[in-house]
């Protein structure tokens, strides 16, 4: 999963970045409204965290203008603490979720977690497709008798492909929900990561289509 921070504290959004991606997300981070918008605009996330506070543009005008755009990522917006107003305002321009400040980074996760299970319509905890049970909280994918650990990519991966069965996703495709940003989006990286959940997790789990991409093959 790939997450975009909208945060211009320097430090908390350098906390938020750390323990996301320990918590198993690619994270992108934008420390003003414009460059926020445009980021939400044109890179594929699976969820915001936004400020209502940045520079340059408004939180809350940012995300009113994704909606009005039609933009449909699950955003959880950052409040001031008592900002009962703010919440409200989130609400209406079309938040998912608030947070008021100061928080605990696990409560941010587990809320991030949540409004991402609620879009795919999965159950909190675990996600199952076919054989195939992916522990988020523990990062392990279990297959029949298999069990394994899967390390952050590994785990992006193979998330994205559970949430999507059966459809054909290209390597660009797969890079924009594994990646961040600032990564290399190296095809060949990728394909050894696909080896890698092949290796642990049976050679016909992932399927590939020549010049196409790769299709997670359900089975019962």
């Amino acid at each position: 999963m790939r997450l975009l921070v909208a945060e211009d504290d320097v430090e908390l959004s350098q906390r938020l970045r750390e323990g996301l991606v320990q918590a198993g997300f690619a994270v992108d981070v934008a420390d003003n409204g414009i460059d926020a918008e445009h980021l939400g605009n044109t890179e594929p996330y699976d969820a915001v965290v936004l400020d209502l506070g940045l520079p340059g543009r408004a939180g809350l005008e940012v995300l009113r203008r994704w909606r009005a755009a039609g933009n449909a990522v699950p955003v959880i917006v950052l409040t001031a603490r008592g900002a009962w107003h703010e919440k409200v305002d989130g609400f209406r321009a079309g938040a998912d979720d608030y947070l008021a400040k100061p928080f605990h980074l696990e409560e941010l996760s587990a809320r991030l977690g949540a409004i991402i299970r609620r879009r795919h319509g999965e159950s909190p905890g675990q996600l199952t497709c076919g054989d195939v049970v992916l522990d988020e909280e523990r990062q392990t994918a279990t297959r029949g008798e298999r069990r394994c650990a899967l390390t952050g990519t590994e785990f992006r991966l193979l998330r994205y492909f559970m949430q999507n069965p059966g459809k054909t996703l290209s390597k660009e495709t797969l890079a924009g929900h594994v990646y961040d940003y600032a990564a290399e989006h190296d095809s060949n990286v990728l394909e050894v990561y696909v080896r890698r959940l092949r290796e642990k997790l049976g050679a016909d789990l992932i399927r590939t289509r020549r010049g196409q991409g790769y299709v997670f093959e359900v089975r019962r």
